[in-house]
């Protein structure tokens, strides 16, 4: 049986040979790397879905580098803190660069866990699949979670799209979020390369209407970008990328080298 629910009638589905089939005979084939796919058109809306190929690329070559390790580490060690066995979602899983970490962490701690993950971009899926042989892994959307009520024990969302409503209805009573976002000063001297007026990062009042927050961690270091092709990979990670002309992006191309601040916080919240 698997972890997901089928998306177009809410029924568990069962995995028979390379198909996701639920009782009501709604199908879905599952590729060969592993993942299925579970976004229907009507979630998909009017724009491009996630990250491109040659997008997903660039993350996982610059992450693969260890430039995140610090985050990772912490995100690994308050998993295991805060988790005990059961069913963990990553919420926009991306390429599975945290996906498995958090995988092989529960590995040598011995914890009994289902890793299951979701991401809209199907070729983000598609990586995290190859990397992630252990985990159930499909394309859907954070605000449509293929998966039913109270159903996880653990929530992890790293810089993706917010649902509070999804992710309480997936999280079991008592259950536990965790939550990466980048903090006021979070590349604060890539900005500077890039605009001539650069701001701060707006850090939002903690509190999330239908959970106790737990606590927030801070993880800061200095990153030394020692190419061009890292920083414009670290660049097109940001939301920056999509705002920026082609004046600033050629500005920051000329760079081989920069040291720029890394500034997270790590969120952990008990769904109520």
């Amino acid at each position: 049986m698997s972890v997901f629910i089928c998306p177009v009638c809410g029924q568990k589905l069962d995995i028979s040979g390379n198909s996701y089939i639920c009782p009501n005979r709604h199908s879905f084939d599952r590729a060969k790397s592993g993942y299925v796919n579970l976004l229907l058109s009507k979630h998909m809306g009017k724009t491009v879905h996630g990250d491109n190929k040659l997008m997903v690329q660039a993350r996982r070559n610059f992450l693969d580098k260890g430039y995140y390790k610090p985050l990772c580490d912490a995100l690994c060690a308050a998993v295991t803190e805060h988790f005990g066995g059961g069913t963990i979602i990553d919420a926009g899983c991306g390429e599975g660069y945290y996906t498995g970490a958090i995988i092989e962490q529960l590995k040598h701690r011995e914890i009994a866990a289902e890793v299951c993950g979701i991401d809209i971009s199907k070729a983000a899926v598609e990586y995290c699949a190859k990397r992630c042989k252990d985990a159930e892994l499909a394309v859907a959307s954070v605000f449509h979670i293929p998966a039913a009520d109270s159903s996880c024990d653990m929530l992890v969302t790293l810089f993706a799209p917010y649902c509070g409503e999804e992710f309480r209805r997936v999280l079991k009573k008592g259950g536990i979020m965790i939550m990466a976002i980048p903090s006021a000063d979070h590349l604060w001297e890539l900005k500077q390369a890039v605009y001539d007026t650069p701001y701060k990062n707006e850090v939002k009042p903690y509190e999330l209407e239908g959970f106790e927050f737990l606590r927030a961690q801070k993880v800061t270091y200095e990153m030394e970008l020692e190419s061009s092709e890292d920083i414009m990979a670290l660049f097109s990670m940001t939301p920056y990328y999509y705002r920026t002309g082609r004046y600033q992006q050629e500005r920051l191309a000329k760079l081989d080298s920069l040291s720029t601040k890394a500034d997270f916080e790590l969120l952990v919240y008990r769904n109520i």
